[in-house]
């Protein structure tokens, strides 16, 4: 299987062709393999499962995504993903992506890819916790991959929901217990979608985030 193919169960949601897409992907996974020798931008380990591991682990986030999501917020974007082939594949489409990292190393790591590739995305080197939500448009969807535990997430991106936002999170092997752990202290909606690539995970796709009241 090529490059091209492993990417292909999501081309329908693709603004563009699926070798546009597929050209820039493979720049981002250039550009990535040399900041990697002076960042740690992924496990080494996935380093060679690019089109898998990575970039089709984020793109599945599209199955989720409505025609009318316009502003997505990414938190701890790290290496860039979901964000980054997100931004890539509904290039040309409206869509602006905003992605929040704190080490100043990646963040000039996502702007080079931002820059070198023509992507709507604004990098903030900063924390989450640490913006205003005043500063941002309203967001549509919430993505966030690998950061914290889900009572932790809930308290970072609850500043952030409006009436109509999503949070789509990728989560692993523990995301029941995560919930169960969750529900104590937040009210929301929650879907649970099998991940493509991650037999023992899940997509969490959170609405109508809101904090309980402590009695």
């Amino acid at each position: 299987m090529n490059d091209r193919d492993r990417i292909a169960p999501y081309a329908t949601y693709f603004s563009r062709s699926i070798d546009d897409v597929a050209r820039d992907l493979e720049s981002y996974a250039q550009l990535l393999r040399k900041w990697q020798g002076v960042q740690n931008l992924v496990s080494r380990e996935t380093l060679d499962q690019m089109w898998d591991r990575h970039f089709g682990d984020s793109l599945q986030v599209l199955k989720l995504v409505d025609a009318t999501d316009q502003n997505f917020l990414d938190i701890g974007s790290g290496g860039g993903f979901p964000g980054l082939p997100l931004a890539i594949a509904l290039k040309d489409t409206g869509a602006k992506f905003t992605l929040v990292e704190p080490t100043s190393r990646k963040v000039s790591f996502l702007r080079t890819v931002s820059r070198e590739l023509g992507l709507n995305v604004n990098t903030l080197l900063t924390r989450s916790d640490q913006i205003s939500p005043s500063s941002l448009p309203a967001i549509d969807v919430i993505t966030s991959r690998a950061l914290a535990a889900l009572p932790q997430l809930c308290d970072w991106i609850a500043p952030f929901f409006g009436p109509n936002t999503r949070a789509i999170l990728h989560k692993g092997r523990e995301h029941v217990e995560e919930v169960k752990q969750t529900l104590p202290h937040w009210s929301f909606d929650v879907l649970s979608t099998p991940s493509d690539t991650d037999p023992n995970g899940v997509l969490l796709t959170i609405s109508n985030l809101r904090k309980k009241s402590v009695s």
